[in-house]
């Protein structure tokens, strides 16, 4: 039996990330869950909801485990940015068959801090009171560190499906330090199932040091691939193919009847 795959979209985004992907392993007999975190399934086009500012990394992760328990088998949690950092948190409190890390956001144990992601994030961070706000980033700082190496067409088409977040959860990902409780904190000995992480080699937001400190942090067996000339954005093109191939082959280990799904790739060490 194939186990069910449970997708987590990542910051200012909706579960729209994953729908091609989606149909993919539907195809191949998957079941395929891809819920909206709160307020994320929200008209872009409206002002933010208030209430959105405040959420905590807790409040997502309490949702996503709330939504993982109703399913009838432990599930592959599959996370792409913010959402890779809340499925290794998720990942710790739940029975799960595996870990499929996506350009993953950092926790308190792999942060890595670069220039790059400060471009990125600077202007979003230099309004007061950001912290406890909804939040959005400019088009020019997201084509730069989000989207590039996107075609334009795509990347601005990708901007304007984004959504409102909150200002408490960038703040918990990217300053520890403000929750006394550790939000971003994970029981790595836990995450001992079978893992697969991807990274873009070109990523401005989530840098690449960031998922080579997460691969050697995970305690089962790790997979690790870096997309030469990827940048943040996997979803789109030749990219996105070898993602979904990637990610194709990785589960064949879950169903011995059924051969992996066809696909040659390189590996480069995560060291």
């Amino acid at each position: 039996m194939k186990p069910p795959l449970f997708l987590i979209h990542g910051y200012w985004s909706t579960p729209a990330t994953f729908a091609r992907l989606k149909s993919r392993f539907e195809a191949l007999g998957h079941e395929v869950h891809a819920p909206a975190l709160p307020y994320h399934d929200r008209d872009p086009s409206l002002a933010p909801a208030a209430e959105i500012g405040t959420l905590t990394v807790e409040d997502y992760a309490r949702f996503l485990v709330a939504e993982i328990v109703k399913l009838a088998a432990p599930p592959v949690i599959i996370g792409h940015s913010m959402g890779g950092m809340l499925a290794q948190i998720v990942a710790a409190r739940v029975p799960h068959a595996g870990l499929v890390l996506l350009s993953t956001a950092a926790t308190a144990a792999t942060l890595v801090p670069s220039l790059a992601t400060v471009r990125t994030m600077g202007g979003v961070m230099i309004r007061w009171g950001w912290w406890r706000s909804p939040t959005q980033i400019s088009p020019e700082a997201a084509m730069w560190g989000i989207y590039n190496n996107v075609p334009d067409a795509i990347a601005r088409a990708e901007y304007a499906a984004h959504v409102w977040d909150s200002g408490r959860v960038l703040a918990e990902m990217t300053l520890p330090g403000v929750s006394a409780t550790g939000a971003t904190k994970v029981d790595y000995r836990r995450l001992d199932r079978p893992a697969l992480v991807i990274v873009g080699t070109e990523d401005r937001i989530t840098v690449p040091g960031i998922s080579r400190a997460t691969a050697r942090k995970l305690a089962g067996t790790v997979d690790y691939h870096e997309i030469a000339g990827s940048g943040h954005w996997l979803f789109w093109g030749a990219f996105e193919m070898r993602v979904g191939d990637y990610i194709a082959d990785w589960l064949g280990q879950f169903d011995t009847s059924i051969p992996a799904e066809a696909g040659t790739h390189e590996s480069t060490s995560p060291a």
